[in-house]
Formats: structure tokens, C-alpha cells, sequence
């Protein structure tokens, strides 16, 4: 794995978060960790939390979180984020858990929406593994409870996380 820029935090970052209260505060770090431009990866069980984990990193960003519907029928959805000083323009969500075959991505837009920078959530990466990008952060949610949960973040290629997403 590359070096880490100072004050960044090396990877691969364990949180354990007890409620849904919880995901929106981590997801508030991630939101200030992630570099302007970055496709986040995010694998897990059905019901593991993934879309309530990209809504709460669109509350993060002054997003309304009702806006961020699960893309599964859609596949592919586009958020412009509210106007700031810095940080990325929009959030693209992508869900590809009906996704049959990686061949069917090109007809999905996703080409395009990753082009147009900005943040990229995509759930069920493994679906289209070798069209991920190698500058990424993968992230794990395991189901410890009904309301618990452990989140694994693991930055790919040269993708540098800020050291804010390991504080408390």
C-alpha cells in the first residue's frame, strides 16, 4: 500500500457503531475525510445499512437525506450537493445488485457519472469489480445486531483518507 500523506490515516480504519445515530456522526467524518473526488465502494449483507450509509453522508453534506432513495431499480442516481466554499459537487449513487453481467455497465451510464467528478457510492461493487477504479476506498459493513454495526474502511491505490475519520 502507498504511504499516507501527513495526518492521514492509514487504513484499513475499524469503526464499530452501536445505533443508526452513530452512522450519521461516522458518516459526517467520512464526509470530511474524503478527498473532493472519490469512488467509495461499499459491500454487505442485504440490510447491512448501505443506502442508510450513503444517505447519512448526504446529510453530511447538507444534502436533504430524503432525497437519497435506493437506486436499485434506477441504478444509477445523481445528487447535486448544496453550494460551499470547498468539496465536492455532487454524489452519484449507484446500486448494481440487479446488474446480471459487468457487460451491462456500459448501457447503465456509469461511465459518464463517474466521469463528472464528485463523490461515487456504489453498493454492490463486486458485481462490477473490474470496471472499479483503482484510487478507491472500499468499505465493509458486517451486521453485528439489529442496530449494530462494524464498518471497514480500506483506501485503494492512492486514494488518502484524512486522519478524521479515526477520531472520536
Amino acid at each position: 500500500m502507498p504511504s499516507t500523506a501527513e495526518g492521514a490515516a492509514p487504513g484499513p480504519i475499524v469503526v464499530r457503531v452501536p445505533d443508526e445515530e452513530s452512522v450519521a456522526a461516522l458518516a459526517r467524518r467520512l464526509a470530511a475525510a474524503l478527498p473532493d473526488r472519490a469512488v467509495v465502494a461499499i459491500e454487505g449483507d442485504l440490510g447491512a445499512g448501505k443506502t442508510t450509509f450513503v444517505k447519512a453522508v448526504a446529510a453530511a453534506t447538507g444534502l436533504d437525506p430524503a432525497t437519497v432513495v435506493s437506486p436499485t431499480f434506477g441504478l444509477i442516481h445523481v445528487h447535486a450537493l448544496p453550494p460551499r466554499a470547498t468539496g465536492p459537487r455532487r454524489l452519484v449513487h449507484a446500486d448494481f445488485y440487479r446488474l446480471v453481467h459487468p457487460d451491462e455497465l456500459a448501457e447503465t451510464g456509469w461511465d459518464d457519472a463517474i466521469s463528472g467528478g464528485g463523490w461515487s457510492f456504489v453498493e454492490w461493487p463486486g458485481r462490477i469489480a473490474g470496471h472499479l477504479p483503482a484510487d478507491r476506498l472500499d468499505v465493509t459493513i458486517g451486521i453485528d445486531s439489529p442496530t449494530a454495526r462494524t464498518f471497514t474502511f480500506t483506501p485503494r491505490g492512492t486514494l488518502v483518507l484524512s486522519a478524521a475519520l479515526a477520531a472520536r
